[in-house]
């Protein structure tokens, strides 16, 4: 029986990657300008079939269809993949134009390194993430001449293609898949075998739908099925690159192997798998909370948004803040870990969909039994009063569930910043993200100082006072780890994804946001319209207001833009 499923699933994948050959030699012929009308095509497709995606999203997590947390599953599904199409396409048009997709960007400095503003670069964007702010920090030694002339990757010579990519889809956020696949598509010009992860094999049919114009073409083709497949899939000799979302260890298995095999392969730098491979892999992401005098309202609603930063998508997301880093001498400490037990304890349940979480809490609970027990069914873990010796297995174990730690350092100010940042840098798992959460008088007492934190942060997404998946759905950002890693120490992965500019060599992401949501920020002069924002878990409207801005991005117009003011208000 194995024998018959192996070879029908070798015809599956053979007949793939065939079509896929042919289907590079019509990539290859088609312009700047058709590729952007498939790509308009697909978005518009998103729009129709929106409903469908969040739908089938749904029913895999288990959420109530009514359930204010579908808008998670509008946010970081078809809205993220409906904005990065509408990006690229822009991207193309300029390419097709002859222009620099970078022609009218803002340049700017950060030490000695150029960085570009992503975030806003627009009038839509002004008005519907007022108060936020991302910029790409190019790699040092890259000039704003050189990013201009190079923006466009694989695009600035569209007739060359890469040979086939082959994708291993996540299984947690549904637009991971489909944004990996348009970029392997257009900025590596690479026709693409996106073999979806088993959880969200039930999207097939609404995928299907959308890529429909690319499938038609034969430069996309989806499969589904387990790991034998994926495989089989990524070492088939047509497959020239593979791309992968997901843990570290799943990349060694890739990569090396598993078992004594492995270690030796890895010991003799001979991997197993015989082409490159780029990779967004998760970590152990830190939240730094820099002591200050807060408010009331300040200590709610930054615990809130610590509490979404663990429980978006019920802690399954692959930049979850897992350790929270505070100052042991802060004098407004207990008040802040009262907040952050209640908003974790009064956060709406879900069920636990990802495969391993139940086994991944009740490790945590072993190794801090004294861990506190908080949601409607105990399902999420608060670990408080640890010292940096007793952290350890929080700081080197990525649990991908509900559990969050907090962790106390000594001093204050720049003392205790300077720390904190050291501890993120040298004792924490993974380079993907790290959040700094900070009153605005304690950024301005800290001046210059301030920035050379940020500047030492060695993560792919740095977000103040934002959560870095502020990033991920910024689509001219990147995303990925910190560059630098290598095969035998991967961390994050390797390489970067999103970039809808088509910038080359980026080291980082930086998203700033406002402290205080409006219109608490307008009373305290931070000037930022941007209410409670819509994927904090507590947002009651969130699912309106998800739908709203999803329908806003697979045909923006000014009429929608009300509407979705007065959603996001109510929030």
């Amino acid at each position: 029986m194995q024998t018959e499923q192996a070879a029908a699933a070798d015809t599956v994948i053979d007949a793939a990657l065939s079509d896929l050959a042919q289907g590079e030699e019509k990539w290859s012929r088609l312009p700047l300008a058709g590729r952007r009308a498939l790509l308009d095509r697909v978005r518009a497709l998103t729009g129709q079939h929106a409903q469908e995606w969040v739908a089938a999203a749904a029913r895999i997590k288990g959420l109530d269809a009514t359930s204010p947390l579908v808008g998670e599953e509008w946010m970081s599904g078809p809205y993220a993949f409906a904005t990065a199409l509408a990006a690229v396409s822009r991207t193309l048009d300029s390419l097709e134009q002859g222009v620099s997709p970078l022609a009218k960007a803002k340049f700017g400095a950060a030490g000695n390194q150029v960085t570009v503003q992503v975030l806003p670069t627009s009038l839509y964007d002004e008005l519907l993430l007022n108060g936020f702010r991302a910029d790409i920090w190019l790699q040092r030694g890259v000039s704003s001449a050189a990013a201009r002339a190079n923006a466009g990757l694989a695009q600035l010579d569209p007739t060359r293609t890469h040979g086939i990519g082959a994708v291993l889809g996540a299984g947690n956020i549904s637009s991971i898949a489909p944004l990996d696949t348009v970029y392997e598509l257009i900025a590596h010009n690479r026709v693409v075998a996106l073999k979806l992860n088993p959880v969200t094999d039930p999207l097939l049919p609404v995928l299907e739908k959308i890529f429909a114009p690319l499938i038609d073409l034969a430069v996309v083709r989806i499969l589904t099925g387990g790991a034998d497949i994926g495989g089989r899939l990524i070492a088939h000799e047509k497959v020239a690159h593979v791309h992968m979302t997901g843990s570290a260890a799943t990349h060694d298995a890739i990569v090396w192997g598993t078992g004594p095999d492995a270690t030796a392969r890895k010991a003799a730098g001979a991997p197993l798998l015989d082409k490159p491979i780029s990779s967004e892999l998760g970590g152990v992401s830190p939240t730094i909370v820099l002591p200050g005098r807060w408010s009331a309202s300040d200590l709610r609603f930054q615990a809130e948004h610590i509490a979404t930063q663990r429980l978006h998508n019920g802690g399954y997301n692959c930049v979850a803040a897992q350790a929270v880093i505070i100052s042991a001498e802060w004098a407004q400490k207990d008040e802040f870990l009262k907040a952050l037990a209640a908003a974790l304890d009064r956060a709406p349940s879900r069920r636990a969909y990802y495969p391993g979480s139940d086994d991944r809490v009740a490790a945590a609970r072993s190794t801090y039994p004294d861990a506190r027990r908080l949601g409607g069914h105990g399902e999420r873990t608060l670990i408080t009063g640890l010292d940096p010796t007793a952290a350890e297995q929080l700081y080197s174990t990525e649990y991908f569930a509900p559990v969050l730690g907090v962790v106390e350092l000594p001093e204050t100010g720049a003392a205790f910043a300077g720390a904190a940042v050291d501890t993120a840098n040298e004792r924490l798992t993974g380079t993907l993200g790290v959040n700094i959460v900070a009153h605005p008088d304690t950024i301005a007492a800290l001046g210059t100082e301030f920035e050379d934190l940020i500047e030492r942060l060695r993560y792919g997404t740095i977000a103040v006072n934002a959560w870095t998946a502020v990033g991920y759905l910024t689509p001219t950002a990147s995303w990925g780890a910190y560059p630098g890693h290598t095969l035998d120490d991967v961390q994050s992965g390797i390489g970067v994804v999103h970039n809808a500019w088509l910038i080359d060599r980026i080291e980082r992401t930086v998203v700033r946001g406002p402290f205080r949501p409006a219109p608490r920020s307008l009373l305290n002069r931070e000037w930022a319209l941007t209410p409670k924002p819509p994927w904090f878990v507590t947002n009651r409207t969130a699912a309106q207001t998800g739908r709203l801005l999803t329908a806003f991005a697979a045909e923006p117009r000014w009429s929608r833009l009300p509407a979705i003011f007065a959603s996001a208000l109510r929030g």
